[in-house]
Protein backbone atom coordinates (compact mmCIF):
# COMPACT_ATOMS: atom_id res chain seq x y z
CA UNK A 1 0.00 0.00 0.00
CA UNK A 2 1.24 3.49 -0.80
CA UNK A 3 1.99 5.86 2.07
CA UNK A 4 -0.51 8.37 0.67
CA UNK A 5 -3.30 5.78 0.59
CA UNK A 6 -2.57 4.64 4.15
CA UNK A 7 -2.57 8.25 5.37
CA UNK A 8 -5.91 8.89 3.69
CA UNK A 9 -7.38 5.78 5.33
CA UNK A 10 -6.09 6.04 8.92
CA UNK A 11 -4.86 9.57 9.63
CA UNK A 12 -6.83 11.59 12.17
CA UNK A 13 -5.11 14.77 10.96
CA UNK A 14 -6.81 17.00 8.37
CA UNK A 15 -3.78 16.38 6.11
CA UNK A 16 -4.90 12.75 5.81
CA UNK A 17 -7.48 13.80 3.23
CA UNK A 18 -4.55 14.99 1.11
CA UNK A 19 -2.56 11.77 1.52
CA UNK A 20 -0.75 13.17 4.56
CA UNK A 21 0.90 15.99 2.61
CA UNK A 22 1.85 18.85 4.92
CA UNK A 23 3.53 20.88 2.20
CA UNK A 24 6.75 22.77 2.86
CA UNK A 25 7.53 24.22 6.27
CA UNK A 26 10.50 25.90 7.94
CA UNK A 27 12.18 25.23 11.24
CA UNK A 28 10.14 26.60 14.11
CA UNK A 29 6.76 25.84 12.54
CA UNK A 30 6.24 22.32 13.90
CA UNK A 31 6.55 20.82 17.38
CA UNK A 32 10.12 19.90 18.26
CA UNK A 33 10.02 16.06 18.08
CA UNK A 34 8.31 16.21 14.68
CA UNK A 35 10.64 18.92 13.40
CA UNK A 36 13.77 17.17 14.67
CA UNK A 37 12.77 14.01 12.83
CA UNK A 38 11.93 15.82 9.59
CA UNK A 39 15.10 17.88 9.43
CA UNK A 40 17.32 14.86 10.13
CA UNK A 41 15.85 12.83 7.26
CA UNK A 42 16.93 12.46 3.64
CA UNK A 43 14.51 12.69 0.72
CA UNK A 44 12.84 9.30 0.32
CA UNK A 45 13.21 8.32 3.99
CA UNK A 46 10.34 6.96 6.07
CA UNK A 47 10.63 7.70 9.78
CA UNK A 48 10.19 5.46 12.75
CA UNK A 49 7.02 6.34 14.72
CA UNK A 50 7.37 9.80 16.30
CA UNK A 51 5.32 10.77 19.37
CA UNK A 52 4.22 14.36 19.98
CA UNK A 53 1.48 15.92 22.08
CA UNK A 54 -0.74 15.49 19.00
CA UNK A 55 -0.27 11.71 18.84
CA UNK A 56 1.89 9.35 16.79
CA UNK A 57 3.28 10.18 13.36
CA UNK A 58 5.00 8.45 10.46
CA UNK A 59 6.85 10.84 8.21
CA UNK A 60 7.74 10.26 4.58
CA UNK A 61 10.07 12.98 3.31
CA UNK A 62 9.39 13.56 -0.37
CA UNK A 63 11.30 16.80 -1.02
CA UNK A 64 13.43 19.52 0.58
CA UNK A 65 14.08 23.14 -0.32
CA UNK A 66 17.39 24.76 0.51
Amino acid sequence: MKFEDAAAMVSLCPSGANGGDLGYFSKGQMVKPFEDACFSMKVGDLSEPIQTQFGWHLIKLTDKKD
